[in-house]
């Protein structure tokens, strides 16, 4: 009975290995080159508007250089440096990053983020915050001179909130990545590879659970006309599509895309197609979460509009950038953003494919 359960134990181990995709070749690539923008720590999450305006989701979310600490972006306290939003416009001939809560009176460190555009070019933006304090969903207004805080939300259905995407002014989706706020059942879940994770809907008033069953739900977003989302599975290793009904925000699941890696934050660029962050070695991301030494290997994808064609449009070995978990496009732009390195990528892609 020992042997059975030794073997089924190293199989399992084995199982678990292959899936995080250790085993791997890591040939870097890119069409293109990129520059590197220093000293905008943890550029977690980057999306770009249609006018192109890179808002950019910043915090320090590496608290010390080593730690045992498997989860180390919960391990915030109200005494660690706040976070920051930066603006980053694209139109400029040499763009800088623009500290828009350099003055925000309260705690805030930004994961996820999400901006809207209405029909008058009003800008509304909503942030994923973890505090010492729980967690939280902070929607901001932009006024063409400053990002001003319009009101904080949170429910206890928020139970591990990672990504967040608008719908208008003050309706979103956002993702649980996990059934659990405690880390030590974070990581059964992700070990055991269970489906705790889920999507919910906030209606300006209420939280809905509208999808369930997920395998750590990442990244959300939605395309341009509103009509169909989509959710990464980190562990699940695939994008969901859903149909949205503009009636009742409920969800219906019309394709998924099966990608052999870590899938992250999406982003959709003009013409709808889905730019999707990703870590190929999830060990490796491990690794880098607890130590700075230790490098991780950064991807992107780039996948068509009509979801035949996916293609990994960068690859790095981690030396350039470290557990890529954004890349946001605009106008052969690509930002690549990462989780803990402290500066984010400016990327010149050449010879732009037709799609």
């Amino acid at each position: 009975m020992l042997k059975i359960l030794a073997l089924l134990t190293l199989l399992f181990s084995t199982k678990t290995v292959i899936d995080a995709g250790q085993f791997k070749d890591i040939n870097p690539h890119f069409n293109g080159s990129c520059e590197i923008i220093n000293d905008i720590p943890g550029a977690e999450d980057i999306t770009i508007l249609s006018n192109g305006l890179a808002i950019i989701s910043s915090d320090f979310r590496r608290k010390i250089d080593k730690t045992n600490f498997i989860y180390p972006i919960t391990n915030t306290d109200k005494n660690s440096i706040n976070g920051n939003i930066y603006f980053y416009d694209l139109n400029s001939e040499n763009p800088s990053p623009v500290n828009m809560t350099s003055d925000l009176n309260m705690e805030f460190h930004p994961h996820g983020i999400s901006a809207f555009m209405d029909s008058d070019n009003n800008i509304y933006l909503s942030v994923v915050n973890h505090t010492s304090m729980g967690e939280f969903i902070e929607l901001f207004y932009y006024n063409n001179i400053e990002l001003v805080h319009v009101n904080t939300i949170n429910s206890p259905l928020l139970i591990s909130p990672n990504d967040i995407v608008l719908v208008n002014q003050n309706q979103f989706y956002v993702t649980n990545d996990h059934g659990t706020n405690k880390s030590i059942f974070k990581i059964f879940e992700d070990y055991l590879q269970t489906t705790k994770s889920n999507i919910l809907f906030y209606n300006g008033n209420d939280f809905i659970e509208v999808i369930s069953n997920l395998q750590y739900a990442n990244g959300i977003n939605i395309s341009n006309d509103k009509k169909t989302l989509y959710c990464a599975e980190t562990i699940g290793k695939k994008l969901n599509i859903y149909n949205r009904n503009l009636l009742d925000n409920s969800l219906t699941l019309v394709k998924s895309i099966e990608i052999d890696s870590g899938l992250d934050n999406i982003e959709v660029d003009l013409n709808d197609n889905i730019y999707i962050g990703a870590h190929p070695k999830l060990f490796d991301f491990l690794k880098h979460a607890k130590n700075k030494s230790s490098l991780a290997p950064s991807q992107i994808f780039k996948i068509s509009n009509d979801y035949s064609l996916v293609d990994e449009i960068y690859l790095n070995d981690g030396n350039d950038i470290s557990a890529s978990t954004v890349g946001a496009f605009y106008n052969d732009i690509l930002l690549i953003g990462a989780l803990f390195d402290n500066h984010f990528l400016h990327c010149q892609i050449d010879n732009q494919s037709i799609y």
